[in-house]
C-alpha cells in the first residue's frame, strides 16, 4: 500500500563512473514518483568518465548535481547530498540501477505513518556475485552479534529517512555501511521492508573482499562509540587499573623473592611487571584525556548527550 504526500522528497544518489546508468535511473525515478513532489540530488564523486556531462545534458529541472572537488568516497558523498537536501523525507539509493525506485512509494508510506524514522530495504534474490555476497553476509552477521541490532541487510542502499534523523547522521570515513546502525544510535525507530534487486545495468562494481577488513575496523570504532563514547574512562580506566594491579602483584612477588636472597635482575618477569605498570598508567591517562575531550565536545557545542522524542503535558504534545 502506498500513500501520497505533499511533502517534498529528496532522493540522494552518489555517483561514481555511472555515465551509462544515470539517464535510465532518472527515468525510472520519474516513473515511480508520479504524483509526488521531489528533487533528485546527484553527487558526482569526482567521476573519471562522462557522468557529470551526461547529468548536465539531461537539463532536468528536478535534478540537482553536486560536483565534489575530488574523490571522497561514498560516505562523504552521501553526507554532501543529505546536507543539501531540503525534503521532509530523504531517500538514499545507489546509482547503478540495482535498487529499484518503484519500491520507494511503499517504503515512504511507513515513514508518513509517523511510526518509523528509517525504513531500510532487504534485498530479495540478490543479483550480485559471490565476491560481494560473502563480505556482505559476514558484515551482517558481525553487526548482529556485536551490536544486538537485528538488521538483515545492512548493505542495502535503498532507505527512507525522516529529515531530522538523516541530518544528524554525521557520516564520515566509510560509515555508509553502518548508516542504519548510526540512525539507531540516534534513537531512530526502524522498519525493514523487502525490496527488489537487479543485476548491475552497466559499469563495474567498486567492492571486493578487502571490504571485510574495512567492515571489521569500522565496526570496532562504532562499538566503542556505542558503549563508551560518553564514558571512555570505563574502558581505558578499567584496563589501565587491571594492568597496574597485575604489574604490582608481579613486582611485589619479585620483591619477596629478592628479600629471600635470590637474584631477580635477569628475570624476564621483572620486565613484564614494569611494562604492565607503565601500560596501565598510559591507558588510565588516555581515559582521563578522552573524558575531558568528550566534556569539551558537548559543552563547547552546547550539545546534550540525549535526544528527546516527544514531550507531553497531560495528553497534548508540547
Amino acid at each position: 500500500m502506498t500513500v501520497l504526500t505533499d511533502a517534498l522528497l529528496s532522493i540522494v544518489v552518489p555517483l561514481y563512473n555511472e555515465e551509462d546508468n544515470v539517464v535510465l535511473l532518472t527515468e525510472k525515478i520519474h516513473e515511480s514518483l508520479v504524483g509526488y513532489t521531489y528533487q533528485i540530488i546527484y553527487i558526482d564523486d569526482f567521476s573519471t568518465d562522462a557522468t557529470r556531462m551526461v547529468v548536465k545534458k539531461m537539463n532536468d529541472s528536478k535534478v540537482h548535481l553536486i560536483e565534489l572537488k575530488k574523490n571522497y568516497g561514498q560516505s562523504l558523498a552521501l553526507a554532501a547530498g543529505i546536507d543539501y537536501a531540503e525534503g521532509e523525507y530523504i531517500i538514499t539509493m545507489d546509482g547503478d540501477l540495482q535498487n529499484d525506485p518503484s519500491d520507494i512509494p511503499q517504503m515512504l508510506s511507513y515513514a508518513i505513518s509517523g511510526e518509523y524514522d528509517l525504513i531500510t530495504g532487504i534485498r530479495q534474490k540478490r543479483k550480485d556475485s559471490l565476491v560481494k555476497k560473502i563480505p556482505s553476509k559476514i558484515a551482517n552477521f558481525l553487526v548482529r552479534r556485536v551490536t544486538k541490532l537485528d538488521i538483515k541487510d545492512n548493505g542495502c542502499a535503498l532507505k527512507v529517512f525522516t529529515k531530522d534523523i538523516a541530518k544528524d547522521l554525521n557520516l564520515y570515513g566509510e560509515m555508509h555501511r553502518f548508516i542504519t546502525l548510526l540512525a539507531y544510535l540516534e534513537g531512530a525507530q526502524i522498519k525493514q521492508v523487502p525490496v527488489k534487486h537487479h543485476a548491475r545495468h552497466a559499469g563495474v562494481s567498486k567492492y571486493g573482499l578487502e571490504r571485510v577488513f574495512k567492515v571489521i575496523a569500522d565496526m570496532m570504532l562504532l562499538l566503542f562509540i556505542r558503549k563508551y563514547f560518553q564514558r571512555p574512562i570505563h574502558l581505558f580506566g578499567i584496563f589501565g587499573v587491571l594492568l597496574i594491579l597485575l604489574g604490582g602483584i608481579i613486582n611485589i612477588y619479585l620483591l619477596v623473592v629478592k628479600l629471600m636472597g635470590e637474584d631477580i635482575g635477569n628475570r624476564p618477569l621483572l620486565i613484564f611487571g614494569l611494562m604492565f605498570i607503565l601500560a596501565g598508567i598510559q591507558l588510565f591517562t588516555i581515559g582521563i584525556v578522552m573524558e575531558l575531550l568528550i566534556r569539551t565536545y558537548y559543552e563547547s557545542q552546547q550539545k546534550r548527550p540525549y535526544r528527546i522524542k516527544k514531550i507531553l503535558i497531560g495528553d497534548k504534545a508540547q
